[in-house]
């Protein structure tokens, strides 16, 4: 734990303190802060006149500000009383290690205090009062407490990491805690002749990531929560498809007659032996083929609670993918056409995607918002 203090105020200082003697911090009675200062400074300037006085000032202030307040806490009758003790020598080490990084803060304090004795004994008496409080939380049996539970056993593992049976302790106050969520997921129709498994384990995948919105939620399939025995069902989740249709299909044919005047069409020998350019009209029928296909569905989200069948959240999610194709062809003269009608009169009739393949498209904005609501609305347990 110590050294996770050190590397982080060791970077926080070095980000903030390098420019400042710590004077002002020292003159509004942050003696903390004007100690970090003035050793950061030294550390790049030994010979700094007033980053040498500040820390002369500063240092005995800053370690009777900390011993006093551990001393206060252990004195008072006030829950994690060790802890805030804990920390108040944590800082006086941390101020111990910066001062000997510092050849130029060392000339100035040469024998920094040191409490990592008290410290270690303090750890064992900090985890005691966490643990403690971690029983009596988990005892009174609400999910909401149980949440207090976890996270004082989270602290007794930050102080002594094997602590009695802190790990089983652990356990069992995230499962009390822990929202139990069954995912219900219907087939789409089988006369689609589809595979939904792409899109259901996408929504699975996502359910069964970790997040920092929801770490009080888990997301069970129903062969999981059989298979793991639980003991009781809070929200039952269920998604099914409502509307459902794929490859709407809608051909469109224009036929366009088209010209283009003033185009070259040969040439005439004159009399006296030269020859001119005959200029003309020129015309052709373009013939444009637009085919669209269309697929959409709706998806429908059911929260229900385990306990009462109530619904609790009722919500839909609309999905659609248009697949368009266009190409053509031309009789007359190729020079009416205009360049994109030459390049659509170049084209083929493409093959339209597949069933499965327009399925996972239309799917594909149904699973984001779909995804973006759970998170939402599980976000507030």
């Amino acid at each position: 734990m110590s050294r996770f203090y050190y590397s982080f105020f060791f970077l926080c200082s070095l980000a903030l303190f390098s420019c400042s003697s710590g004077k002002k911090s020292f003159e509004q009675g942050d003696y903390y802060q004007a100690v970090m200062k003035s050793v950061s400074r030294l550390r790049q300037n030994p010979t700094h006149k007033k980053s040498r006085e500040t820390l002369k000032q500063s240092y005995p202030l800053a370690v009777e500000t900390f011993e006093r307040n551990a001393i206060n806490a252990i004195s008072a009758d006030v829950e994690f009383k060790y802890r805030e003790a804990f920390r108040n020598y944590e800082k006086i080490n941390f101020l111990y290690e910066e001062i000997r990084r510092s050849p130029g803060a060392m000339r100035i304090i040469p024998n920094p205090v040191d409490y990592y004795t008290k410290v270690a004994q303090l750890k064992e008496r900090a985890a005691e009062e966490s643990y403690e409080a971690g029983i009596e939380a988990l005892e009174k049996d609400t999910r909401e407490d149980a949440k207090e539970a976890f996270y004082r056993f989270k602290d007794v593992q930050g102080f002594v990491s094997e602590y009695k049976d802190v790990r089983d302790k652990l356990e069992e106050s995230k499962f009390k805690a822990t929202l139990k969520v069954v995912v219900e997921q219907i087939p789409v129709p089988t006369q689609y002749n589809l595979s939904a498994e792409f899109f259901q384990n996408k929504i699975e995948s996502y359910l069964h990531k970790p997040s920092k919105r929801t770490p009080f939620v888990r997301f069970y399939t129903p062969y999981e929560a059989e298979s793991e025995q639980l003991p009781y069902v809070d929200h039952f989740l269920r998604l099914q498809f409502d509307d459902f249709a794929l490859g709407d299909s809608h051909t469109e044919k224009v036929i366009e007659s088209v010209s283009k005047d003033s185009v070259k069409v040969g040439t005439v020998k004159l009399k006296d032996g030269t020859k001119q350019a005959v200029y003309s009209t020129v015309h052709a029928k373009v013939t444009t083929l637009t085919k669209s296909l269309r697929s959409h569905g709706v998806l429908s989200m059911e929260v229900i609670n385990g306990n009462t069948n109530a619904v609790l959240k009722n919500q839909k999610f609309r999905g659609q993918y248009v697949w368009n194709a266009k190409w053509g062809y031309f009789k007359g003269d190729e020079r009416a056409l205009t360049d994109e009608q030459v390049k659509i009169c170049k084209r083929k009739e493409k093959s339209p995607p597949s069933p499965q393949q327009m399925f996972v498209a239309f799917t594909d904005p149904i699973y984001n918002n779909l995804t973006r609501s759970i998170g939402s609305f599980y976000s507030a347990y």
